[in-house]
């Protein structure tokens, strides 16, 4: 059975951040995840995360300025220097909050922006940035995101991150495979999966359309659950998703899916 973490930046919005930890617990998740933890000085999440009982499966780097619609630093040519120091500060939480998968934001390319120059950048920022998160034992990941929720983001497909990955040649350089983002702009989950295991190091979920509970939607998620196992998957999955009421009522996906 898939290892379920909360994503307590949207689920759980009924409680102050802080207040998430014990709710997520409460309701049978052993691990949470966020979008950021920059806010919090990492012994007051830890001291969360210890009191409820909790793993911490990931959070992301830093993504720029988000009030000017940065969305992460790791392919902006020019920004290197920003990327390494959002990985420092990044690498530096972790090691309080004992996360070892870290998010590093690919950021949009603009207008008049060249692909192939946001490509080069990325795959040269994590060449740097690998050796150092190794130190640190921890491992960085990169995921396609849908072009309907961030539009003009650098990575949107698979095979790019595959390609990615690749020549980027670090052991510690991964996929973070969400579905509901490959569900919009590919489809074939399950052959993706199959595809794509020997490079995965977390898997995210939400239903699709909607961005709201797994058990609504077109996605066939229990037969997804038992693919997961199947492929010897024992990694975090990430319930990052809004739900469509509050949170602890819309849960009972989770409950059966346990039992």
């Amino acid at each position: 059975m898939p290892n379920f973490a909360a994503n307590i930046s949207m689920m759980f919005n009924e409680y102050d951040f802080l207040d998430r930890f014990a709710a997520a617990s409460k309701s049978g998740f052993k691990a949470v995840e966020f979008l950021f933890p920059y806010d919090y000085e990492p012994t007051v999440l830890k001291e969360k995360l210890i009191d409820s009982s909790l793993d911490l499966a990931l959070f992301n780097t830093s993504p720029g300025d988000w009030e000017k619609n940065e969305r992460g630093l790791g392919s902006i040519p020019g920004r290197e220097g920003d990327f390494e120091k959002a990985v420092e500060r990044a690498l530096e939480y972790a090691d309080v909050l004992g996360n070892t998968h870290i998010h590093a934001m690919s950021g949009i390319v603009p207008d008049q922006g060249n692909p192939k120059n946001h490509r080069k950048t990325l795959i040269e920022n994590l060449k740097r940035a690998a050796p150092v998160a190794e130190k640190h034992g921890k491992v960085l990941i990169i995921e396609p995101i849908n072009t309907r929720d961030i539009p003009g983001y650098f990575l949107n497909y698979q095979s790019q991150a595959r390609s990615i990955i690749e020549d980027v040649g670090c052991d510690n350089v991964k996929l973070q495979f969400d579905l509901y983002h490959c569900q919009i702009m590919e489809g074939d989950l399950a052959i993706h999966m199959e595809n794509l295991i020997d490079i995965c190091a977390h898997m995210q979920i939400a239903g699709t359309p909607g961005r709201h509970e797994p058990s609504v939607g077109e996605v066939n998620y229990p037969y997804l659950f038992q693919l997961m196992d199947k492929l010897g998957y024992t990694g975090w999955v990430g319930c990052e998703y809004r739900p469509k009421g509050s949170t602890e009522e819309g849960l009972s996906w989770l409950h059966e899916t346990l039992s």
